[in-house]
């Protein structure tokens, strides 16, 4: 089974490769647009192309069984006309829920006329690197909401997920809302991150407005955006699953993990 994976040299394409070899795979096909900058193991062949240059797929989908489809929402419906147009069999998509951000992308998947499978991820962790720059010039981080909580993920949780719903059957037609282990407010998130640099980091409740002046230079014009959803959340937490674990068969990544892993982002 020859699988694709666009987005190859990508933070969840990237990881997705190496859980496809750890777990047995055997004919891996990578999409890159800068092939010489790739790096990818030598038992992975390296194809070039990009999901928003259309003329690039069509010898990149050739021979292909199973695609991972990173979000790429204004040419999504072409791509996966091309896929199917080559015989691609079963569609793994990066998306969200219909009426949210990525909605557009499982739209199109479920439009291709092609078996998929959906993973919808909530927040990632990686996500709290926008706090690096108060961090690393002070003890202190200033946002609006303190009791909003969300289950945020680890992309490489999300990247392991996906190599199972491609190598393994069962998994046609189903749609994962994936968290990570544990719901948790941005309060004890900065409190986690304190504990793994070893520091005491204060949380202070600001204004919204004073949140987005000082976020916008880590987030640009989607400062605002971000904070306004995290209001939501201050009411309606999201709440944590099990299906990383069900899914992978070991524990889902705690964000003090995360954190321990990725110390150095925040100094």
């Amino acid at each position: 089974m020859t699988i694709l994976v666009t987005g190859a040299t990508g933070n969840i394409g990237r990881m997705l490769v190496d859980h496809l070899l750890a777990r047995g795979a055997t004919d891996v096909r990578a999409l890159t647009n800068h092939p010489d900058k790739a790096q990818l193991p030598g038992s992975v062949t390296v194809v070039e192309g990009y999901l928003r240059r259309l003329d690039s797929l069509p010898a990149a989908f050739e021979g292909v069984d199973s695609l991972y489809l990173a979000p790429t929402p204004d040419t999504a419906p072409d791509a996966l006309a091309l896929a199917k147009q080559a015989g691609v069999r079963h569609v793994v998509d990066l998306s969200g829920p219909h009426d949210g951000h990525w909605g557009d992308v499982a739209r199109a998947v479920e439009a291709s006329g092609i078996e998929w499978t959906h993973l919808w991820p909530g927040e990632f962790m990686e996500n709290a690197g926008i706090l690096a720059p108060q961090i690393a010039a002070g003890d202190t981080v200033r946002e609006p909401y303190p009791t909003a909580a969300n289950a945020p993920i680890a992309m490489d949780d999300i990247a392991e997920v996906a190599a199972v719903a491609l190598l393994a059957d069962g998994h046609i037609g189903a749609s994962y809302e994936l968290t990570g282990p544990e719901t948790i407010t941005r309060a004890d998130l900065v409190r986690e991150l304190g504990a793994a640099l070893g520091r005491n980091i204060e949380y202070r409740q600001v204004s919204l407005d004073e949140a987005v002046d000082v976020l916008t230079p880590a987030m640009g014009e989607y400062a605002r955006w971000y904070l306004e959803g995290m209001a939501s959340l201050v009411d309606a937490p999201q709440q944590a699953n099990r299906l990383v674990e069900q899914l992978t068969g070991r524990p889902a990544t705690t964000f003090a993990q995360w954190a321990s892993a990725h110390v150095d982002e925040f100094r």
